[in-house]
């Protein structure tokens, strides 16, 4: 674990060293000048150790807001300076680039600046474009009767950089759909709970139009635990952790987060269920997908890989999970991997999306 932590720390720094070597030699300023854009983005990468961790919650509002916009929109931003550099660089050696346009270069220095403008700014608005997913799901009992509208979401991640004013948004989408029910599959909150609170967020789940169920993720107890039920209440979220909620012919299962090593099994929680249930399971990490199908769940929704958030990292979530993002089957159960309406960290979706689903759901009365 130790090990894992000093990796991911290191790498990050090693990649800082690489790019800001390379600004240095490439902009065609004079040495001052070169030190100074050297020192803000080394200033701005900093920032993200700082909004990591707990004095965030001690500045003002408005401070902590721009510390963690700049600190963690800096960790993307120096994941594509580092393979447009790298890129750059194989091609000098190449001989496909000179080597002229990399040190002290105007040219070159506009071209990376062109490339990174174009990028975020597509990324930014990506992000801010919610995709709505539709899917049908059937019990294959009384698929006659009239089909129930169940909103879902995940990776809400509510705080500094998510304020009331996107929260809104969201809700006015969401009661859009005219829902009998909405699921959230865990970390509604990001890793503090002051901004929700003193934006009294609460308030806006209180406008939603249907009755919402969700789990815990693990950004709530990042935020620490307590905190995050007693938001849950004021909110009207009826949170099920390691319970089954039964709505007519409905059971929804509400699993804990990965984070409590203790947490109950699928398969200890679906035990007792009556078999004529249309049964539901939300667990907000997608590990060990075959525990719903050996417990005879018929729908699994999850979230928490953001389906990588940007590329390249969408292929490490792929590699990691059977089902990273999207739907999936195995046997009878049919799953749903959202990659997330909101987001940790800097507002861009580069080859991924932010979306919410609607689910069609026939054969069930609640």
């Amino acid at each position: 674990m130790k090990m894992g932590f000093m990796l991911f720390m290191l790498l990050p720094l090693a990649a800082c060293v690489y790019v800001l070597w390379h600004v240095y030699q490439l902009l065609p300023l004079p040495t001052w000048g070169k030190w100074l854009v050297v020192v803000l983005m080394a200033l701005a990468f900093g920032m993200l150790f700082v909004s990591l961790g707990r004095r965030l919650d001690e500045m003002p509002m408005t401070l902590a807001t721009i510390v963690y916009e700049i600190g963690t929109s800096s960790l993307i931003v120096l994941l594509y300076l580092f393979m447009l550099f790298v890129v750059l660089d194989l091609g000098r050696l190449c001989h496909l680039v000179p080597a002229a346009l990399l040190k002290n270069s105007l040219w070159g220095s506009v071209g990376v600046i062109g490339v990174m403008l174009v990028t975020f700014i597509y990324g930014g608005l990506h992000y801010h474009n919610k995709v709505r997913e539709e899917i049908t799901l059937t019990d294959g009992e009384n698929k006659t009767a009239k089909p129930k509208t169940i909103v879902m979401m995940s990776d809400l991640h509510l705080g500094y950089h998510n304020q009331r004013p996107e929260l809104h948004r969201w809700v006015e989408m969401v009661n859009a759909e005219k829902p009998d029910l909405i699921l959230i599959a865990g970390d509604i909150i990001d890793r503090s709970i002051r901004p929700l609170e003193e934006q009294k967020m609460w308030e806006e789940f209180r406008q939603l139009k249907a009755p919402v169920v969700a789990c815990l993720g693990n950004h709530e107890y990042y935020a620490g635990q307590p905190n995050s039920l007693s938001f849950y209440e004021k909110a009207g979220i009826r949170l099920l952790k390691d319970e089954v909620l039964v709505m007519g012919d409905l059971a929804i299962v509400g699993r804990d987060d990965r984070t409590n090593l203790r947490r109950k099994s699928v398969k200890a929680l679906t035990a007792h269920i009556d078999s004529s249930k249309y049964v539901i399971l939300l667990d907000h990490q997608p590990y060990h997908l075959e525990a719903a199908e050996e417990s005879g769940v018929d729908f699994q929704l999850s979230g928490h890989t953001h389906h990588g958030q940007v590329w390249p990292i969408s292929w490490i979530t792929e590699s990691i999970y059977e089902c990273a993002f999207g739907s999936h089957e195995r046997g009878n159960t049919h799953y749903y991997v959202s990659s997330g309406i909101g987001i940790w960290g800097g507002k861009f979706r580069i080859g991924t999306r932010s979306e919410y689903v609607v689910a069609r759901l026939k054969g069930v009365s609640f």
